[in-house]
């Protein structure tokens, strides 16, 4: 990726971690691959370079950056030929911390978080489940609140499935979005009420399989893994959707941009009738087209990122003078750029900025589609270029 749009810290985290991705080349990966094994190497390269807490602050061990900067993190780990399965390796770091960042209290936060930046903890995302889809509401997978009658400790015991969840082979917690609320007794007028949101052990050994499916039996959560208020799980989990939607868009940037740099590279190289066929305009012109609609991609993916702090009146961690008698004009809470940090309605945004809301989640969005529309066809006329 070009240092096009890229800030100084920007380009000094690119510049970064491409040289901890250069000692893991194309044969490691593909190596990885054929033994369907998880990228443990990189991971632990990445936290004790500090960047497992890119997002994270200072007084947790993080480095006190922002969403934009951990994109342009995943996506130079997936342009370097990582790929997928190097960027999500740390993907779910970011974004999955978020809530937890927000709303766990202040003993959960130093219990946790510091774990998951230096490496020695890795964590999942358990929300998906087969029956479900993409209609959160209706998640199946119940968490029931049972009190011990001698030592009166109360615990959730959870029952159902969860599929597709990044990491669950590798995690050592999970964030789990669970049903506290059986579905037919939620209020109407609430429906984004009944799930609850935990930080559990995963010990998931014999549980995960394959397909990155996750079954549980009678499974304990201790109730002081659970995070925020009961009931509020749905609207605590959407602080970290759109972050999760720019990072995807730094993954398939990389896929499309290694897949250029390597169709160019052919393109030159190999000879033809005296001459390399990359002089010849139907091997220029879709590389060229494909080169453009990254750069677009990017582009709005920046603008998205950014947009998630400058519609809400500051940067993360940035204190924003009123005037020059250094009144504060906003000093947000951890990740507000994402959510905000008023009273949130049922839909999980705040009532009085639900419209500005919308509109960054519908750029992080935006973003996600264009990188990935454009970031397949980098790859399919790369594949052409070569045969």
């Amino acid at each position: 990726m070009s240092a096009s749009g890229l800030t100084p810290t920007q380009i000094e985290v690119r510049d970064s971690v491409q040289k901890i991705c250069r000692a893991f080349p194309d044969e490691y990966w593909a190596e990885k691959d054929r033994k369907s094994e998880y990228a443990g190497d990189l991971h632990r390269e990445l936290a004790s370079a500090g960047y497992l807490g890119i997002c994270m602050p200072q007084e947790l061990g993080g480095t006190e950056l922002g969403v934009a900067d951990a994109t342009v993190m995943v996506e130079t780990i997936s342009e370097s030929g990582a790929g997928i399965a190097g960027s999500q390796t740390v993907h779910a770091n970011v974004y999955a911390t978020i809530p937890i960042l927000r709303f766990a209290s202040a003993s959960q936060k130093e219990r946790y978080l510091p774990l998951i930046i230096s490496g020695k903890e890795r964590t999942c995302f358990g929300v998906t489940e087969p029956d479900t889809g993409l209609d959160t509401l209706k998640l199946k997978t119940k968490a029931e609140r049972k009190t011990d009658s001698g030592s009166g400790k109360v615990r959730y015991v959870v029952s159902g499935q969860k599929i597709w969840i990044t990491n669950a082979q590798a995690a050592d917690r999970m964030v789990l979005l669970a049903r506290t609320t059986p579905l037919e007794e939620v209020n109407k007028a609430k429906p984004a009420s009944g799930l609850s949101l935990f930080y559990c052990d995963s010990s998931l050994s014999s549980q995960y399989i394959r397909w990155a499916g996750v079954f549980f039996d009678k499974f304990e959560v201790e109730e002081e893994d659970l995070i925020g208020s009961e009931g509020d799980g749905f609207k605590i989990i959407l602080h970290g959707m759109n972050a999760e939607r720019c990072l995807l868009v730094g993954e398939a940037l990389g896929l499309g941009y290694a897949a250029l740099r390597r169709a160019s590279a052919y393109a030159r190289a190999r000879h033809v009738f005296g001459r390399a066929i990359g002089q010849n305009q139907a091997i220029q012109h879709p590389l060229a087209q494909s080169w453009c609609a990254l750069e677009a991609a990017k582009m709005l993916m920046l603008h998205a990122a950014r947009q998630c702090v400058v519609s809400f009146g500051g940067c993360m961690y940035e204190c924003m003078h009123a005037d020059g008698s250094g009144g504060l004009f906003s000093v947000r809470a951890r990740f507000d750029e994402v959510i905000g940090v008023g009273k949130l309605g049922d839909n999980g945004h705040r009532e009085d900025d639900s419209d500005a809301r919308a509109e960054v989640g519908a750029l992080c969005n935006a973003a996600k589609y264009v990188a990935a529309e454009a970031a397949f066809e980098a790859c399919e006329r790369a594949g052409e270029s070569v045969h």
